[in-house]
């Protein structure tokens, strides 16, 4: 019981950090390189997604992930919505139908599966296993 309360405190505080954020407007991609025939699922995730999660204790909410890829090694931020800094992601892990996002907010742990859907510039996602479900779009630069 101590357990479930504790996950409900995280996702409240996620959702009070992250009420505010808004889409950003997005100004023309740059052409992508070709990519190798059998591309790694994260280089079709990497990048900066906008991702509406539904149902947060404070109501619907849009949190910001800038995901990267450097030298290999996944990594990234997410946009804390008070300070309006990027917050850096606690770990990035591939799985096999996406990624899995993992950060601290106002203490209490927190992960998010992204996977991609249609094209590479919409995902579905869930948070804390699938308890809240959310859908994104990739935020053009």
């Amino acid at each position: 019981m101590k357990k479930i309360k504790l996950i409900f405190a995280g996702l409240t505080a996620i959702a009070f950090i992250a009420r505010k954020t808004h889409a950003q407007t997005a100004a023309p991609a740059a052409p992508a390189a070709p990519a190798a025939a059998a591309a790694p699922a994260s280089s079709n995730l990497t990048g900066k997604w906008d991702i509406l999660f539904k149902g947060l204790p404070n109501g619907d909410t849009h949190i910001i992930f800038n995901v990267t890829e450097q030298d290999g090694k996944l990594g990234g931020t997410y946009q804390d919505v008070e300070t309006k800094k990027d917050v850096p992601l606690t770990k990035v892990e591939k799985d096999e139908k996406g990624l899995v996002l993992y950060f601290t907010a106002q203490g209490y742990d927190v992960n998010v599966n992204i996977e991609r859907k249609d094209d590479d510039d919409h995902v579905k996602a869930s948070m804390m296993g699938e308890m809240f479900e959310g859908t994104g779009e990739r935020v053009k630069q």
